[in-house]
């Protein structure tokens, strides 16, 4: 395993063994460059043994610890943990780090509260820079740690509930989440696809997997309240799979 893997799920005794070395001899001048040392030898980022040490419950009791990188106390290593959780967007801290913190995280009832209580920051500060710059590279990183939150079951169903009741469906849509949120169980397709928050793009993508059956399609065209695109699209979807039929490309 990485040295942040081994932080984050170690015992307390391997952690007081791997920190203890780096303890400070000549007083809080050298204490405060504890933290830094540490990590240059775990071949780390300060920022990455902050989360990977605040992350790990069996650190909670390690005072001694915590003074020895720099810490006055347990709170404070948490506010830092936190800050650098909510705000970096994968510069100092990798998705690498981030899919095994989740991973790890999942199993863990009370860090995994935690996490689903900061989540929520760290997405709006994640998609704020999606919309300042436009990031290629971001964007697909996001795409990934997204589908890792449902996948880990980080997001309960309140999580999902709050993005697709969300009016700014842009990144919702961008994400295809609809279809993420219906394959992780949290939501049934049919549930979503009725609804007048989903966008008709993000319902046709639930068709093209084959999430929808046609009888619901058919039931939904009777809503005469529904917009002239969804309708539209409906329509459409119904004549195509009415012509696969008839040619025999959708036989199994």
């Amino acid at each position: 395993m990485s040295a942040f893997s081994d932080i984050l799920t170690g015992e307390e005794e391997d952690l007081v063994k791997m920190f203890y070395n780096f303890r400070a001899d000549d007083g809080p001048d050298n204490s405060q460059k504890n933290l830094a040392l540490a990590a240059k030898k775990l071949k780390l980022r300060p920022e990455q043994l902050t989360i990977a040490l605040g992350f790990n419950q069996n650190a909670r009791k390690l005072h001694e610890i915590f003074s020895i990188l720099g810490y006055d106390s347990l709170e404070t290593l948490t506010q830092e943990r936190n800050e650098i959780y909510i705000t970096d967007i994968y510069q100092k801290i990798s998705l690498e780090n981030i899919l095994t913190l989740y991973s790890r995280i999942r199993n863990n009832n009370e860090m995994l509260q935690v996490m689903q209580y900061l989540l929520k920051n760290r997405l709006e500060n994640i998609e704020s820079r999606i919309e300042a710059t436009v990031n290629s590279l971001i964007i697909e990183k996001y795409k990934v740690e997204m589908k890792a939150v449902y996948a880990d079951k980080i997001a309960d169903i309140d999580f999902a509930e709050e993005r697709l009741n969300s009016v700014e469906s842009g990144f919702r849509a961008l994400l295809n989440e609809a279809c993420i949120i219906t394959e992780s169980k949290l939501i049934p397709a049919g549930d979503i696809f009725f609804r007048e928050s989903i966008l008709p793009e993000e319902k046709r993508k639930l068709l093209s997997k084959k999430l929808i059956p046609v009888e619901l399609v058919e039931t939904r065209l009777e809503d005469t309240n529904i917009s002239q695109q969804e309708k539209q699209m409906l329509i459409d979807f119904l004549a195509l799979n009415r012509k696969n039929n008839t040619d025999g490309t959708t036989k199994k």
